[in-house]
């Protein structure tokens, strides 16, 4: 849920607390994907169930930062009139997204794929691949459109 904030302070609390929730969600990604590759890497059996309990985080997850996360850190940035901040999630925004059409694209297979065993392996390794780069460019911005302004925030 997207938030209007009047003081630079109270802005960049709220913010801080959905990006501290939102990273927190994170870890669970990383959890679930973490135990589920090495389920594929052993050859052993797909557990069906924690397929469809990583992709519902990673969706969601997803959502949250396309719908939530990038828009309040890009008002945060437009709060604090930082043009380079700006200007650097004009070019970091694209490059997420190409990790959010992997993201997507899984999901639909594990969704659709009546042979998911075999393709697992090689999907988990793209899959992890991109979120490796969502992640840093995630980080990025994160640093460059929030953690900058603390000090703005506090005066």
């Amino acid at each position: 849920m997207t938030q209007n904030y009047e003081h630079p302070r109270e802005r960049w609390s709220g913010v801080h607390g959905m990006v501290d929730k939102w990273l927190h969600d994170r870890q669970d990604l990383i959890v679930c994907y973490s135990e589920l590759a090495q389920q594929a890497k052993a050859d052993t059996p797909v557990n069906s169930k924690q397929v469809q309990k990583l992709c519902n985080i990673m969706v969601d997850y997803t959502s949250a930062g396309h719908f939530e996360i990038f828009e309040q850190l890009c008002r945060e940035a437009e709060a604090f009139s930082d043009q380079k901040a700006i200007e650097l999630s004009q070019k970091i925004l694209p490059l997420i997204q190409v990790s959010t059409d992997v993201i997507l694209d899984f999901n639909e297979t594990c969704d659709s794929s009546g042979d998911l065993e075999k393709a697992l392996p090689a999907e988990l390794s793209n899959l992890g691949e991109h979120l490796a780069d969502r992640f840093q460019h995630e980080d990025i911005l994160i640093e460059t459109l929030h953690t900058a302004h603390q000090e703005l925030a506090d005066s």
